[in-house]
């Protein structure tokens, strides 16, 4: 097995999210990480073992990358948003390696259409935050029946609880779009869901807290 994703050996402490990333400290990046990265996966493709996979991919690409990486670079890299970067990289292409789901609701193929015909009126507030474990299940598979890029925005907003510019970074796009992805997703979901999902707040942070 690569270094990059051996079992972490126990440390005893964290990896500073202000620490120089280095190959000497993977071992303590991987357990700080491990089980967020693997969530964040999972909730990406549904399947588990995709998941394992995908994040361990993303380790070993990481490992390579800090070890071609010079030290002035180390030291300004912010490791958590990049280290979801590659995980969403690897990500995308094993969704886009497998043949597509059958999850997906036939109206989801348009989902213009769910906002034109929405009978519902809009939004004041556009992000939520879900209270009840079963409203977290139910989100999580309705998040499986999005477009792959509105999938990423919403999870990182509900599921990861991450502030729109910190899911820019990640994504790599302009907040402006972040926050169109999310509302488009909110909307989406809404029609999806219906009421079980409740009211939406505009700063909430994690699924576990969506309505």
């Amino acid at each position: 097995m690569s270094p990059a994703v051996r079992p972490a050996r126990p440390s005893t402490r964290p990896v500073a999210k202000s620490a120089t990333a280095s190959v000497k400290s993977f071992d303590q990046i991987v357990e700080e990480y491990q089980r967020r990265l693997y969530g964040f996966a999972l909730r990406m493709t549904g399947n588990r073992e995709d998941a394992e996979e995908i994040v361990q991919d993303a380790f070993v690409r990481a490992y390579r990358a800090l070890e071609k990486m010079p030290a002035e670079q180390r030291r300004e890299l912010r490791l958590q948003p990049w280290l979801y970067t590659i995980t969403l990289n690897v990500t995308r292409n094993r969704l886009r390696s497998k043949r597509p789901t059958s999850v997906a609701l036939d109206a989801l193929a348009d989902p213009d259409a769910l906002l034109r015909n929405a009978d519902e009126p809009q939004p004041q507030q556009p992000e939520s935050i879900v209270e009840q474990n079963a409203d977290v299940a139910a989100v999580e598979r309705a998040l499986l029946q999005l477009p792959v890029h509105l999938r990423a925005a919403a999870t990182l907003r509900f599921i990861e609880g991450r502030s729109h510019p910190e899911i820019a970074e990640i994504l790599h796009q302009p907040i402006g779009t972040v926050k169109s992805h999310v509302h488009r997703a909110v909307r989406i979901l809404r029609r999806v869901l219906g009421p079980q999902v409740g009211r939406f707040n505009p700063e909430g942070a994690s699924v576990h807290a969506v309505s």
